[in-house]
C-alpha cells in the first residue's frame, strides 16, 4: 500500500511541475513586479481557455498531492 501510495505521490508531483510550468505568466515586466498579483487579486484579468483549463488542473493536482502526503504520513 504504502508503495503504490508513493507511486502516485510521484506521479502527481511530476504532473504539477509539468502543468505548472506550461502556464502563462500573469504579470510581465517591472510594471508586473511592482504590482505583484494586485491585477489577479481584484479580478482584472479572467483566465480564458487553456489557461482557465490548466488553472483548474493544478489546483485537482494540488489537492491530490497534500491528501496523498497525508496519506503517506498516516501510514
Amino acid at each position: 500500500m504504502h508503495a503504490l501510495l508513493m507511486t502516485l505521490l510521484v506521479i502527481v508531483s511530476l504532473s504539477l511541475i509539468v502543468v505548472v510550468l506550461l502556464q502563462s505568466g500573469k504579470s510581465a515586466g517591472l510594471s508586473g513586479a511592482i504590482s505583484g498579483g494586485a491585477e489577479q487579486l481584484f479580478g482584472k484579468q479572467k483566465a480564458r481557455g487553456l489557461d482557465l483549463v490548466l488553472q483548474r488542473v493544478t489546483i485537482v493536482l494540488s489537492v491530490l498531492f497534500f491528501v496523498l502526503a497525508i496519506a503517506i504520513v498516516k501510514i
